[in-house]
């Protein structure tokens, strides 16, 4: 019997650390001593939105999936741009650039989606292969849709884009190496390893739970989030 209590015990304090560890693993993120400006990036998945409850979770920026491919929209994503505008979120929107349809195409449907306005974050565009098309553009192929599609939205917003890049994408095609705009580098906990220049954002969390989401929410922190520069 005494055994028997033992290991009940020992499970116990297992039970214990390991719902300790889960729950320290759902509110991680990059001190803000060393990242003061922190956000996050929704799309309709996070389904609705209470933006006033997420500004108190130190919530400073958010980015907005407006627009995928040459035609699809996303259907919260106007909820969403009013949203943080109540809140007094800055935000910003962005493309998930898919490698079945032109530059021009796509360029056009973000512009068609999302508002013109001054005080909002730059325009970024979304480069990974997961959720992607099979088809995959030869190298220079790709590099002159994505130029058509940074061409065509700074003329239109008057801003730099935005990458975001994935380490197996930049690999693929050598985006940041190429490309001189600002990188918002995705690598889960660990400060980003890749990318040809030092990141502008980081992507450091695909898990944590906020109040005002119900799940899950990509976090993110910029070093300069109002910033324009190209470096």
């Amino acid at each position: 019997m005494r055994a028997a209590r033992r290991v009940a015990l020992a499970c116990l304090l297992l039970a214990l650390l390991l719902f300790g560890t889960w729950r320290y693993a759902l509110d991680w993120h990059p001190p803000e001593r060393d990242y003061p400006a922190q956000g996050i990036d929704v799309s309709h998945h996070q389904g609705r939105i209470d933006w006033l409850a997420v500004k108190g979770e130190g919530v400073d920026f958010a980015y907005i999936k407006a627009t995928e491919g040459g035609d699809h929209r996303d259907r919260r994503f106007a909820e969403n741009w009013r949203g943080t505008a109540a809140a007094g979120i800055r935000r910003g929107a962005y493309h998930f650039f898919t490698l079945c349809r032109p530059g021009a195409d796509q360029a056009a449907n973000f512009i068609a989606a999302v508002p013109a306005e001054p005080g909002a974050l730059p325009p970024a565009v979304d480069l990974e292969q997961l959720g992607n098309c099979a088809r995959r553009l030869p190298l220079e192929a790709f590099h002159a849709e994505l130029a058509t599609f940074i061409r065509t939205v700074e003329a239109h917003y008057r801003k730099p884009v935005l990458l975001y890049l994935t380490a197996d994408f930049d690999r693929a095609y050598q985006v940041s190496a190429r490309v001189r705009r600002p990188l918002w580098l995705r690598s889960i906990v660990f400060e980003p390893r890749f990318g040809a220049r030092p990141w502008h954002m980081w992507q450091a969390s695909s898990f944590r739970r906020i109040d005002g989401i119900r799940g899950s929410v990509d976090w993110n922190v910029a070093r300069r989030p109002e910033s324009n520069s190209t470096r």
